[in-house]
């Protein structure tokens, strides 16, 4: 069925033609290149192109400098020592927490952890970007923005013990359940801002996913309906290099942000690894899809520093190379070093942070091995509204394998 939609024949604002020049040096190199008349990329251009540092938006540069940008620095012209002080702090305590729940995944606590070890800036970032009434559809990794929207960071680590389905309510927070599937949540974003737009809400939607969900086929049909019907989201792509074991050089012959110009809007790379920068660019995103001017493609270039998930083994498929040069950029470090420059921050403040850091720890400590078993018979309940044979008779076969170590334990006293 064809819905016929005014706010899709709103034409779009000379600010998608900025976000496209953003890239156009890029773009022309690529060009360049396949000017050679040769169809295959070679080995020496693909070893000058991964050599060659990619074009991006930058306020803060990894020795903490504060370089400007005509066309964003408007977007954090306000902030102040002591948004900047907390910035800080959201990444530290989320550092602490990530770090907390992979050590707990290794001692038998959790079944698996998903860590957002170096890409807490694009995560605080772009969280502090958002206004209360915004949502937020997630990966499973999004810890960070989990912590911008208020949800007790104890709260994330059910699912992962397998004692629930989420552990919070989406609507309490405008932010939505961890979402597996590679790729889905960004059809449910789409489909979701559709739903304000003809509301008439004031309000955006970002959805947040990987440089590999951006090789699903639901990442694609979101953006043609997105971008048909005007939709306000922003698709928030953090591009960590690596998609498990596959680089993003074997998923994409073009920078990932580019992709947004063939469904007609505007796509920014921005340095994931600059806090400032993922504030502003994300802020800009979002104004645009409330003024009604449609989606906007972010692709944040960080960097995974550990595993995929604790049942990963990196080593495997890449060297210590790449990620001591990653290291060497690290967000938390990078806004340090700003802050001390700056006189932003002295030792107390860090100080401060550190004994709360410890603190959180703690917390999730306790908060995870308090957590109650689930009913082991719950799997079994709402799979038929009115009931099913079949399901009834799995129930059996469960509660008789369940008894069975019981009766292994008695017959050994």
């Amino acid at each position: 069925m064809t819905v016929d939609s005014s706010a899709a024949r709103k034409p779009r604002r000379s600010a998608a033609g900025k976000a496209g020049t953003t890239g156009s040096k890029t773009g022309t190199t690529g060009t360049k290149s396949g000017a050679t008349g040769t169809k295959r990329t070679t080995r020496s251009t693909r070893a000058t192109a991964k050599s060659t540092e990619p074009e991006l938006v930058q306020l803060l540069t990894p020795e903490g400098e504060r370089v400007e940008n005509a066309e964003y620095d408007g977007y954090v012209a306000g902030i102040t020592p002591e948004d900047l002080r907390g910035l800080y702090r959201d990444m530290v305590l989320t550092r602490r927490f990530d770090a907390e729940a992979t050590a707990l995944q290794r001692q038998g606590e959790l079944g698996l952890w998903a860590s957002l070890l170096g890409q807490e800036a694009a995560q605080i970032g772009s969280g502090r970007a958002l206004r209360d009434d915004d949502y937020v559809f997630p990966t499973y990794r999004e810890h960070g923005v989990a912590w911008c929207r208020d949800v007790d960071p104890t709260n994330l680590l059910g699912m992962f013990r397998g004692v629930n389905n989420g552990g919070w309510d989406p609507n309490s927070n405008n932010f939505h359940l961890y979402t597996i599937v590679i790729g889905s949540q960004t059809l449910h974003a789409t489909g979701y801002a559709m739903g304000i737009a003809k509301d008439g809400a004031d309000s955006a939607v970002i959805a947040y996913f990987g440089d590999g969900a951006s090789s699903q086929g639901d990442v694609a049909e979101s953006f043609t309906f997105s971008a048909v019907y005007n939709a306000p989201v922003v698709f928030f792509c953090q591009n960590n290099q690596w998609a498990i074991s596959e680089p993003t050089e074997k998923q994409t012959r073009v920078p990932l942000y580019q992709r947004a110009q063939g469904f007609g809007f505007p796509g920014v790379r921005v340095d994931g690894n600059d806090v400032l920068a993922c504030l502003a660019v994300t802020k800009w995103a979002l104004e645009r899809a409330r003024s009604g001017e449609g989606p906007t493609l972010v692709e944040a270039f960080t960097y995974r520093m550990g595993a995929h998930t604790t049942s990963d083994d990196p080593t495997r498929y890449r060297g210590d190379e790449e990620r001591l040069a990653w290291e060497a950029k690290d967000p938390i470090l990078r806004l340090r070093r700003y802050l001390e420059a700056a006189n932003h921050a002295d030792e107390g403040f860090f100080a401060e942070l550190e004994a709360e850091s410890e603190a959180l720890g703690k917390r999730v400590r306790e908060a995870v091995r308090a957590m109650p078993d689930p009913d082991h018979f719950a799997i079994f309940e709402n799979v038929y509204a009115d009931g099913h044979a079949l399901v009834d008779e799995e129930r059996a076969q469960f509660a008789a394998y369940q008894a069975s170590f019981a009766d292994a334990s008695e017959g050994g006293r």
